[in-house]
Formats: structure tokens, sequence, C-alpha cells
């Protein structure tokens, strides 16, 4: 029925449980969580892939070693608190790790389009008479986009969740 005033009556409030945050070897088996492994992975080979070449764009390449470097160190932190189950202290966590993943994601994209850019300028630099370092380039290339997916797919689900 209708109310005192003459309107509707509102519909019951629809809440959905907010899934907890494992913590612990829990951490490993859930999505999205379970990505930071491949993060830390993926983006300490772009840091080792672009050291072990002869950094021939210092402005380019340096922008990719400070992202894949400090954003392998802050992951790590953030596994550490998984871990050990710090974020258990906090409400306000979910919002911490989404814009943390998002803001790297992004500082990722920037670094794997700059990679690109050395990658395609390297093959016609003095030194491009060494395959190798091409190649080298050519997987930090491939392995920083996988890197901002996967920081891209970890905010997104945990925006999402």
């Amino acid at each position: 029925g209708a109310s005192r005033d003459g309107t509707a009556p509102l519909p019951p409030a629809t809440t959905y449980p907010v899934p907890d945050i494992p913590s612990g070897v829990d951490i490993f088996r859930t999505v999205p969580y379970a990505f930071i492994v491949p993060e830390l992975l993926f983006g300490c080979w772009v840091w080792i892939l672009v050291a072990s070449t002869t950094v021939y764009f210092p402005l380019l390449q340096g922008w990719v070693m400070y992202v894949s470097l400090s954003s392998f160190i802050f992951s790590l932190m953030l596994l550490m608190c998984y871990l050990f189950g710090f974020h258990k202290r906090f409400e306000s966590w979910r919002v911490l790790d989404s814009l943390y993943h998002g803001a790297t994601g992004i500082f990722y994209m920037s670094a794997a389009v700059l990679q690109a850019n050395a990658t395609i300028r390297s093959e016609t630099e003095p030194l491009s008479e060494i395959p190798l370092y091409y190649q080298l380039n050519t997987a930090a290339t491939f392995f920083a986009f996988i890197t901002t997916l996967l920081y891209i797919l970890h905010a997104f689900t945990i925006y999402y969740q």
C-alpha cells in the first residue's frame, strides 16, 4: 500500500556484502590479488631488460627504469602488507589498492609507449648493428605492455568488486 502521504513505499534497500580481502597465502588464490605476483615478475623483467641494453636513450628509458623499479618496490611492500594482514586495520584499503594500481597502470602505459619509441629508434641508431640491443628493447616493450595490462586489470577488478 501507500504511505500516509499517498506516495508509494520505498523498496527495501539491497545491500551486497563486500568480499573480505584475503590475507596470508590466500591472496595467491584470489583474483585480483593474485595479479600482484605477475606484476612483480613482469615489471622486474622490464627493468632487467632495459638495464641490459646500452640505454642509448636515457630520457626515454630512464623513465621506464624509474617506473618499473619504483612500482616493483611499492608492489612488493603491498604484497607484504597482504601477507602479514596489515590491511585488516584499515577500512579504506580497497580504495588505496584501486588508486595505487590505477595510477601505476597509467605510469606503466606511459613507460611502455616510451619504451616502444626507444625500440623503434634503436633500429636506426649507430648501435643498431648489434641486434641483441634491439631484441632486448623489444622484449622490454612486450613485458611493459603486459605489466600495464595487469595493473589496469587489478585496479578495475578491485573497483568493481
